[in-house]
């Protein structure tokens, strides 16, 4: 059960995973950047590294849509929001070569650490995750003519090697208890009489 916070510190910590596992020896002493994007930072990126874009966030329909946690007093808070955070990784460099090493040295990396826990993005976010929670970080399917569209509309005509990805029930907790009506008091029958019964 994350808070408010919890999109903005997965996307962090997806770019830290890569940035604190990233050698330069291993890419003949290229300096990297890791950095998350909006859609005008693609006008002008980065000479070489990886970059995070979200392009969209939808609601996990795998799970049962989760109970609010229990307050102090008893009562129960409003159900969690579960979500998928679907994003690409996108490889930029000078040179093929040191793009295409760099997609699968990050296509690696994150089939070796599929499962971020509560830990590890909370030493980058503080408090946004409770302690027993992990994010789940897979490669997901994108259409062909989705992605082009998506860089189409970012940039025209200059596409760079894209990844699709996904994080998965991102569970945002809500901060406002369930409102219960008040007890009932007294109860008021009503009794239809049929036309047919008036004689």
């Amino acid at each position: 059960m994350a808070n408010i916070q919890a999109i903005v510190a997965v996307t962090k910590a997806v770019l830290e995973l890569l940035k604190s596992n990233y050698n330069s020896e291993d890419f003949n002493n290229h300096q990297a950047e890791f950095k998350v994007f909006l859609a005008k930072d693609f006008s002008q990126p980065m000479p070489a590294g990886v970059s995070l874009f979200l392009y969209r966030v939808l609601l996990n329909g795998s799970h049962r849509t989760p109970a609010g946690r229990s307050g102090q007093n008893g009562q129960r808070y409003i159900p969690q929001l579960p979500l998928d955070l679907h994003f690409l990784l996108t490889a930029w460099g000078q040179d093929h070569s040191f793009q295409h090493a760099m997609v699968g040295w990050m296509m690696r990396l994150l089939e070796d650490t599929p499962i971020m826990s509560a830990a590890f993005i909370n030493a980058i976010t503080p408090g946004v995750f409770r302690n027993n929670e992990a994010v789940e970080i897979s490669l997901t399917e994108l259409k062909t003519e989705d992605l082009v569209h998506i860089w189409d509309t970012l940039v025209q005509n200059q596409y760079q090697l894209s990844i699709p990805y996904v994080a998965r029930n991102i569970q945002i907790e809500s901060t406002r208890f369930i409102e219960d009506g008040p007890l009932v008091q007294e109860r008021r029958f009503k009794y239809y009489r049929h036309p047919s019964h008036t004689h």
